[in-house]
């Protein structure tokens, strides 16, 4: 549900105080709402930088405003950071090279194939959420085909949209603050170009030699279980907001080939057959090296290493654009 207020004009914002603004709506009234963004409000609006409209949205949570804003930024100066490669894992979120790792601290249980899917909830909220669920589907068995949802079951559903909207507005938030840091730190960023959609394929069943039509067990139950964990950790979300942060601070996101990463020894530049021993450890094969790390960091290091001897394939902004000043932009800037 949204109500969109094309005009500007008809907009009447007022600041009350630090975290409390009021809005005019039209048909509406005044409105109340928390203020989480810079406006250009008062003598800080003019031509250039103003706001166009608004869009009132209700999810899950409740209501929120989002303001069209009109700007003209200009390039910033080139980031004199250091460089970095960071490795999106499982075991640890964001891995970077000089092991200033960024977790969450919130691991998933991969037992048997299941999986805690709801980690960004506290123990009481998983319990309710079970409890929830379990109403759900016993007051669904009421219900005959075709026949409407009644008040009280509509109710559970919303009460466990709320509680899925709450996680999914935490792990969000946690990623706006940790690319936001990395942004502002490093001056590149080195990543993989990974092809997620190829990762999360179901294996495809094996044939059982012995029987006639029969198929033996591929782990596809363990494999969706992993497939779940790369998804719930939104990878390609890291990576967008990586790209659109790092041009805002003046730096640069580099992405460079994926294959063999997690494989290859960063010390001695050797891949060797089951040198990734599990999830977290690796330790290279080769006898003349021996070396035994977290394997997430020693991917992250052969991310940055592949940069550095020139193996890049996407390069964001290119190279030669900098110094030009930007054009204008509509941007939302949401509030609750």
């Amino acid at each position: 549900m949204s109500v969109d207020i094309p005009q500007g004009r008809d907009l009447n914002i007022v600041r009350v105080h630090r975290r409390w603004g009021m809005v005019s709506i039209p048909r509406v009234g005044r409105v109340r709402f928390r203020w989480t963004k810079d406006l250009p409000v008062g003598k800080r609006a003019d031509k250039e930088n103003r706001i166009t409209g608004a869009r009132l949205v209700k999810d899950a949570l409740g209501w929120h405003i989002a303001f069209r804003v009109q700007s003209l930024p200009r390039a910033p100066e080139p980031h004199q950071g250091p460089k970095v490669g960071i490795d999106a894992g499982v075991n640890i979120p964001l891995a970077l090279s000089n092991e200033d790792h960024q977790d969450h601290g919130r691991r998933p249980r991969l037992l048997d194939g299941t999986a805690d899917w709801d980690k960004w909830l506290t123990s009481k909220e998983k319990a309710k959420l079970l409890q929830l669920e379990r109403q759900a589907a016993h007051r669904r068995t009421f219900r005959k085909r075709g026949e409407k949802t009644s008040r009280r079951l509509q109710h559970t559903y919303d009460q466990i949209k709320q509680l899925r909207a709450k996680a999914t507005r935490r792990a969000l938030d946690w990623q706006h603050q940790t690319t936001t840091y990395l942004a502002r730190t490093y001056g590149v960023l080195v990543v993989e170009q990974l092809n997620i959609p190829g990762m999360t394929k179901s294996p495809a069943p094996k044939p059982d030699p012995a029987g006639e039509g029969a198929f033996l067990r591929n782990g596809a139950r363990a494999k969706a279980g992993l497939n779940r964990s790369i998804a719930q950790e939104a990878w390609g979300r890291t990576v967008t907001m990586l790209t659109y942060k790092s041009a805002r601070y003046g730096g640069r996101l580099v992405k460079v080939p994926a294959p063999h990463t997690s494989q290859r020894c960063s010390a001695c530049q050797c891949t060797t057959p089951y040198s990734r021993e599990s999830q977290g450890l690796f330790s290279c094969k080769n006898p003349d090296c021996g070396w035994a790390a977290n394997a997430d960091w020693n991917a992250a290091r052969n991310i940055l290493h592949l940069y550095r001897i020139g193996h890049v394939i996407v390069e964001v902004p290119a190279a030669g654009r900098r110094g030009r000043r930007a054009g204008k932009t509509v941007k939302p800037v949401a509030a609750r």
